[in-house]
């Protein structure tokens, strides 16, 4: 095969790769992809440029996602100006797409810090109330295998913390893509651009819009782990407590229909009112779910408890009539038949925040940040 067209295939190999997030790295995503074309070992010449790798998955990103994938940068720069601002101790530098303008859909905004410990950055991030994650990652870089340090936070746009020793604060590295130093911000560089770029905008009206936005999946998450210790009649649910019931009820929905959400949301949602309101937890869950879910998940949550008399026909025929109007009615008797089939001793079941990430991932792939 002619190297030109190799490297070309291999570059859209890895950039679908990367874009669909198999991967993360480009070294590992163009290995991968020349191992799936070739079959067997590549010359490092014939292999395909970080840069044109890029270049591939913005093409990706133009087709799939269009104009979409810059509606949210805005948010996304004063989001990383209010994380750069709480942790303002560790010297932070925007770096990545956010700062570019080249995101996608799922984009993370990518700041580096500067400390010789991650305890200090996780104390302050705990202090703040965020969700996060500590990895430390090995990866391959200019022919060394080098310990990178990222702290994964989960918020309404996700946000990965990479660390450095502090020695390495005025260290500039050179961009695996262009070979250049590579674009960082500092905090007031960072607000100095923002100025020239939105002119309009108010920056503490952003930056406050930034600290109050909700992320409903962290919301979920929050209303779901107290049914971990909401026991239930073993006689009606020889599964135990309420979360694992919850989590089982989740898979059986997923096996149905994997990509409906707002059917997969009542599915894992249905039951955490017993944590607010045991008696009247239908309404309990309702009230603290509030706004953050569709008008068709509220309506399955809602009637999740008719569903079983559905299933056993011993609902009246006005009540039946009533339900069956409602074009949501096919999946009310789904989510009854999950609800009652997720109450087995020892089934397998994703863990809280694998269920959050599944989610998470699919409202992502729709469109939604």
């Amino acid at each position: 095969m002619d190297a030109s067209k190799l490297r070309r295939q291999i570059a859209s190999q890895a950039a679908r790769l990367m874009y669909e997030r198999q991967e993360s790295e480009y070294y590992r995503a163009k290995m991968k992809a020349a191992r799936r074309l070739c079959r067997g070992w590549v010359k490092p010449a014939d292999l395909p440029s970080n840069a044109e790798i890029r270049d591939e998955v913005q093409s990706l990103a133009r087709m799939f996602e269009g104009d979409a994938r810059l509606d949210n940068l805005r948010e996304m720069r004063f989001a990383a100006l209010h994380t750069m601002k709480l942790l303002a101790n560790f010297r932070p530098r925007l770096i990545g797409s956010v700062l570019t303008g080249h995101v996608r859909r799922g984009s993370d905004i990518d700041i580096h810090l500067f400390s010789d410990s991650v305890e200090p950055i996780a104390a302050t991030l705990e202090r703040e109330g965020m969700f996060f994650d500590i990895e430390r990652k090995e990866v391959r870089k200019q022919g060394e295998n080098l310990v990178y340090i990222h702290v994964h936070i989960r918020d309404v746009y996700p946000i990965e913390l990479t660390v450095y020793p502090s020695d390495k604060a005025h260290f500039i590295s050179k961009s695996s893509i262009t070979g250049k130093a590579i674009e960082r911000m500092s905090i007031r560089e960072l607000e100095i651009f923002l100025e020239a770029e939105y002119p309009d905008a108010d920056a503490d009206e952003e930056l406050a819009a930034a600290e109050n936005r909700v992320d409903r999946f962290l919301h979920y998450e929050m209303l779901l782990l107290p049914l971990e210790h909401v026991k239930q009649n073993p006689r009606y649910h020889p599964e135990g407590d309420a979360l694992y019931h919850s989590l089982q009820v989740f898979e059986l929905a997923r096996r149905e229909s994997p990509y409906d959400e707002e059917l997969l949301l009542a599915a894992l949602l249905h039951d955490v009112g017993k944590g607010i309101d045991f008696p009247d937890h239908v309404a309990a869950g309702l009230e603290a779910l509030g706004e953050t879910i569709t008008e068709r998940t509220y309506w399955l949550i809602e009637h999740h408890m008719e569903a079983h008399a559905l299933l056993d026909g011993s609902i009246g025929a006005r009540a039946k009539r009533r339900l069956q109007q409602s074009e949501n009615f096919e999946d009310l008797l789904l989510l009854g038949k999950c609800d009652e089939g997720g109450r087995q001793i020892g089934m397998q079941v994703l863990e809280v925040d694998e269920a959050i990430d599944y989610l998470r991932d699919l409202a992502r792939e729709c469109g939604e940040w």
